[in-house]
């Protein structure tokens, strides 16, 4: 297994419910297979630039374990979801 690290920035107008949920979600989708060592939502915070007309962003860090099949899954998952407006997955070699 490989480690990873995982960080998506959420719309600023979801609800705080609607963003623990989301995050949830996506911690359900690393669990399946992989094994999460590090998690931080990082709250609402400012953008360098505009993304998608917002100024404003839910960052979330994520610092996991896990095989590349499941790195596909996530990934795809994030692309597909209306809640993320950006997102990465990097190799972690640190």
């Amino acid at each position: 297994m490989r480690k990873y690290e995982l960080m998506y920035i959420l719309r600023p107008d979801l609800e705080q419910d609607v963003v623990t949920a989301t995050v949830e979600k996506f911690q359900g989708v690393i669990s399946n297979g992989g094994e999460i060592t590090k998690h931080d939502v990082m709250g609402k915070r400012r953008l360098a630039y505009e993304i998608k007309k917002f100024r404003d962003g839910f960052y979330v860090l994520v610092n996991f374990t896990a095989e590349p099949a499941v790195v596909a899954e996530v990934d795809r998952q994030l692309k597909i979801a209306d809640e993320v407006i950006r997102h990465l997955v990097v190799n972690d070699v640190a």
